[in-house]
């Protein structure tokens, strides 16, 4: 068995991984500055008291927030992340931009702390696989664009988390025929940027045809947000009678993602 699940966090991300041998992966770790949820409670009051890996899809503060409790309740054994920026060249970067949120200040702290910021050689997942590709600093020098993709493949699922990536990092990537390969197989597509506009990139759905898009926002902020995402979906049922295309934690809560072996995926929503 293996399940997924995208946490309700606003304008923000948190998801997490249970690897059919029962290990954790952790992407990003926002909070819900709206309801105050805290990804490290919620986990902490579900058993888990060690992520086995902890996957840094962005650079930004709404992808870090419960960071400082998390490092504080649950060990983490790994850190993943872009590793073509040092922390010092990080800290330079967000300082531009003015000082420093806490989330970020527990991931500069953990980047220096931990010496190998991207996993080589076997992962211990079971079947549960990741593969990764980013661009590279300098040649991108914003937050958004040096977005770590992360692509999980487990039986019937194949999802993509491409963080905040923007157009130009899309088209960037797509040059990569083994990105387009794997661009290939995804059937569950997370929005990028929180499914607004900067994120959205036509061309991505030339070689991807995801059953289901899943968005993780807060309430629309901005008629830039109105990307129709539904038009790249083939949809899937729920409830047995209902077609859905595109699914938001906004709308819908948390998103969960389960796969038993040798059956087909299903996804609930609350």
């Amino acid at each position: 068995m293996m399940e997924v699940r995208i946490l309700d966090v606003a304008h923000g991300f948190c998801a997490y991984v249970v690897t059919d041998n029962n290990k954790v992966v952790l992407i990003d770790c926002g909070r819900n500055e709206e309801t105050g949820f805290e990804p490290s409670v919620y986990l902490t009051h579900r058993g888990y008291s060690t992520v086995e890996q902890f996957i840094v899809s962005n650079y930004d503060e709404d992808h870090l927030s419960d960071l400082p409790k998390m490092v504080r309740r649950i060990k983490i054994l790994t850190l993943t992340r872009n590793p073509s920026i040092t922390a010092d060249q990080l800290e330079e970067l967000k300082l531009l931009a003015g000082s420093i949120a806490p989330g970020m200040q527990a991931l500069l702290g953990m980047i220096r702390e931990y010496s190998q910021g991207f996993v080589v050689g076997p992962e211990d997942f079971g079947e549960v696989k990741f593969s990764r590709f980013y661009n590279k600093y300098p040649h991108f020098n914003d937050t958004n664009n040096l977005s770590l993709v992360t692509f999980l493949t487990y039986q019937n699922v194949r999802m993509i988390f491409p963080g905040d990536l923007e157009r130009e990092g899309w088209l960037s990537l797509l040059e990569l025929e083994s990105f387009r390969k794997s661009l290939g197989q995804v059937n569950l597509f997370v929005a990028s940027h929180h499914g607004r506009e900067s994120g959205y990139c036509e061309e991505v759905f030339d070689f991807c045809s995801p059953n289901l898009i899943i968005i993780s926002d807060e309430s629309i902020q901005y008629d830039t947000q109105a990307v129709d995402y539904s038009q790249h979906s083939s949809g899937i049922l729920f409830d047995g009678e209902i077609i859905r295309k595109v699914v938001t934690t906004r709308s819908d809560g948390m998103i969960t993602i389960h796969q038993d072996p040798g059956a087909n995926f299903v996804v609930r929503i609350r």
